[in-house]
């Protein structure tokens, strides 16, 4: 393969990609509800000023919430293919899947309480 249909075949992964992003955004309300949130965190951290340190926290939380309902939603994408019908099998990986975004979710929101709180609240922070 040469270097220009190498190239290409980068370019057209990054589309599939973008497709994929697009889709998942589309259909899935708990992706939509995370994106808003993360506006809203993101305009937050620009109204308290965040240090870099704590904008890299906040990206960091932001990209790893997102990527594990991406890939949740890629799981029951495929398993709900795969088998329409109910299995208590395939419920319990469906469950486990929504399990890892809810933990990835909770520890985020732990580090947004560690950054935000004391920018918000400063005079109530300090002894």
């Amino acid at each position: 393969m040469n270097k220009v249909s190498r190239l290409q075949s980068r370019l057209r992964s990054f589309g599939f990609a973008w497709n994929g992003l697009v889709t998942a955004f589309k259909s899935q309300s708990n992706l939509q509800i995370h994106a808003v949130a993360a506006l809203v965190v993101l305009g937050l951290g620009y109204y308290v000023s965040l240090n870099a340190i704590e904008w890299c926290m906040v990206l960091v939380c932001i990209a790893l919430v997102t990527s594990a309902e991406l890939i949740n939603t890629a799981i029951e994408t495929y398993i709900d293919y795969k088998s329409p019908e109910h299995h208590a099998e395939i419920g319990k990986a469906k469950d486990i899947a929504a399990a890892a975004v809810w933990v990835c979710a909770l520890f985020a929101a732990i580090v947004g309480s560690i950054v935000f709180i004391p920018k918000l609240f400063p005079h109530e922070i300090q002894p």
